[in-house]
C-alpha cells in the first residue's frame, strides 16, 4: 500500500509540475525556433542537432517558467486569479520548485554544449535574461518587451544550431516573435490591470491607458508582420511562406476583433489564435524549406 501511495504522489508531482509551467504554451515558443532552425538550415537537418533544439528549448522554457513560479508565489498567493497555482496551494513545495528550475537549467546548458561552441557561449547570458524576466515588473514598465526577448532568442538561437555561426537573417525573425509576443501580452495583461495598479507593479499595460494600450498592441501586430516579411525576403523564401503569412495575419484580425467585442473571449484569443498562429507558420515555413530542397 505505501509503495503504491508513493508511486501516486511521484505521479501527482509530475503532473503538478506540468501544470506548473504550463507545458502547453510551449506551443507559441517551439515552432518559431523550429522555423529558424530549418530556414537556416535550408530544409536540410541532423536528426541529432534537432533534438537537441528541441530539448534546449522545453529546458530554457521549463527553468525560465519555474523560477517565475518561484518569484511570483507570495504575488500569485495575494492575487484572486492566481490564488489556486501549485505554491499558493501548497501542492508543491518552494525546494521542489527550485530543484525544477536548477535541473531544467542544466538541461538547457548541456543540451545547449550538444549542438555547437558558440550556443554553449550564449546559453549562460540567455538564461540570465530569462530569470531577468521574472523580475522585470518590480523595476521597469517595459515587461512585455522583455518577455518578447526572451522567446525571441529561440528562433535566433536555432538558427546557430543549423548553421554553427551567427545568423544575421534569424535577427528579423526573432525581432518578430518580439513584438508578436509584446502584442498578446499587452491584451492579455488585461486580467491583471487592477491588481498590478494596486500592488504597484509595473506593466505596460499598468502605464498606459485602455485605448492606448490596444492602439500599441495593434502596432506590435503590424511590426510583427512587417518582420516576417521582411525575414521572407531577406531569406528568399517562396510562395507556401507567404501563404502561411497571410493566414497569420488573419488570425491577428480575429484575435483583435474577438477581444475588441468582448473581453472575457480573452482566453480563447490568447489561446485559440496563438497557438494555431505559431503552428501554421511552422506548417507553411517548412512546407516553403522542403519544396525548394
Amino acid at each position: 500500500m505505501e509503495t503504491v501511495q508513493t508511486e501516486s504522489s511521484f505521479s501527482q508531482k509530475i503532473r503538478h509540475s506540468f501544470e506548473l509551467v504550463k507545458f502547453s504554451h510551449t506551443i507559441f515558443a517551439l515552432p518559431f525556433a523550429l522555423a529558424g532552425y530549418f530556414v537556416a538550415g535550408r530544409g536540410r537537418f541532423e536528426w541529432r542537432s534537432l533534438l537537441w533544439v528541441v530539448f534546449s528549448v522545453l529546458g530554457a522554457r521549463t527553468a525560465a517558467m519555474a523560477f517565475n513560479r518561484l518569484a511570483d508565489h507570495r504575488i500569485d498567493a495575494l492575487n484572486p486569479r492566481t490564488q489556486a497555482r501549485h505554491l499558493p496551494q501548497g501542492l508543491l513545495t518552494r525546494s521542489f520548485v527550485l530543484a525544477l528550475t536548477v535541473l531544467s537549467s542544466i538541461v538547457f546548458l548541456f543540451a545547449a554544449s550538444q549542438i555547437n561552441r558558440l550556443c554553449l557561449m550564449l546559453a549562460p547570458p540567455c538564461l540570465a535574461l530569462l530569470f531577468i524576466y521574472s523580475l522585470a515588473k518590480r523595476f521597469t514598465h517595459y515587461t512585455q518587451i522583455f518577455l518578447g526577448i526572451a522567446l525571441g532568442m529561440a528562433p535566433i538561437g536555432a538558427a546557430i544550431a543549423a548553421t554553427g555561426a551567427w545568423n544575421w537573417d534569424a535577427l528579423w525573425l526573432g525581432g518578430a516573435v518580439l513584438f508578436w509576443v509584446a502584442g498578446f501580452d499587452l491584451l492579455y495583461a488585461l486580467q491583471d490591470l487592477e491588481f498590478d495598479r494596486a500592488h504597484g507593479l509595473k506593466s505596460l499595460s499598468v502605464r498606459l491607458g485602455i485605448r492606448e494600450r490596444n492602439r500599441i498592441s495593434s502596432l506590435f501586430h503590424l511590426i510583427f508582420l512587417f518582420l516576417l516579411a521582411a525575414y521572407g525576403f531577406r531569406t528568399g523564401l517562396g510562395k507556401f511562406y507567404w501563404i502561411g503569412l497571410c493566414l497569420v495575419a488573419g488570425l491577428l484580425v480575429w484575435e483583435h476583433l474577438i477581444l475588441k467585442e468582448d473581453l472575457k473571449k480573452i482566453q480563447a484569443s490568447f489561446f485559440t489564435a496563438n497557438g494555431l498562429l505559431s503552428l501554421l507558420f511552422l506548417f507553411f515555413t517548412l512546407l516553403d524549406t522542403l519544396s525548394s530542397r
